[in-house]
């Protein structure tokens, strides 16, 4: 029966470690493609901001971030902050974000100017030569550093317990004062079943992918 009740505790844990990957994944795609443009405008002033934002986030531990943004309005300014679970997924988008930016500006810079001139050439316009030119040649590019990326997240979730959120790491530890420690060991099997799944999903994105010629 412990076994069985184990498992279930696990699941809730892990359910809510699925709801901050997925909630991550939705906010800081869409933000590092923003970030990623800004870093890369014309306009000094916005880059300057973007690059130092990026520079300052890269360059800081996620565990400071998520104690930063949960306890910092508070303390600080004397007003309420985020909840726990809100917390931790501002802070893995704003995190997640600035690395996904700096590899869609690898990817987009890494597109030959030439095909740019090529479709001005024809008569397209910026956003068309963005959506039927560059962008395929960018999904492609970006794929493996992405599926790293997003690999990395599935693991970096177990940082939410820093702020008390009971991912399934957290679920886990609280075996460990009833004497038990193999749940600790067993959240590996449900990692590795994510982050399989994972793996075989960017393989077959890859194999999709592997016509276009870059």
């Amino acid at each position: 029966m412990k076994f069985w009740e184990v498992t279930l505790n696990l699941l809730e844990g892990f359910g809510t470690t699925c709801s901050i990957f997925a909630a991550t994944l939705i906010l800081a795609l869409p933000l590092g493609l923003l970030i990623a443009f800004g870093s890369m405008s014309r306009f000094r002033p916005l880059r300057y901001v973007c690059r130092t934002v990026v520079w300052i986030i890269r360059g800081t531990p996620l565990m400071l971030q998520i104690i930063a943004i949960f306890y910092g309005p508070p303390l600080l300014f004397g007003i309420s902050g985020f909840d726990r679970v809100p917390a931790v997924i501002v802070a893995f988008a704003i995190n997640y974000a600035c690395y996904f930016s700096e590899i869609y500006r690898g990817g987009i810079e890494s597109v030959p100017r030439g095909q740019m001139e090529a479709g001005q050439v024809l008569g397209m316009k910026k956003g068309q030569i963005f959506r039927h030119i560059i962008l395929i040649q960018v999904i492609k590019r970006i794929v493996p550093p992405m599926s790293n990326e997003i690999i990395t997240l599935v693991k970096d979730t177990s940082l939410a317990r820093v702020i008390s959120v009971a991912e399934i790491i957290m679920e886990a530890q609280e075996y460990t004062r009833q004497g038990l420690i193999w749940p600790i060991f067993y959240t590996g099997a449900f990692y590795l079943i994510f982050v399989g799944a994972l793996t075989l999903l960017f393989r077959y994105l890859e194999k999709r992918l592997a016509y276009i010629k870059v």
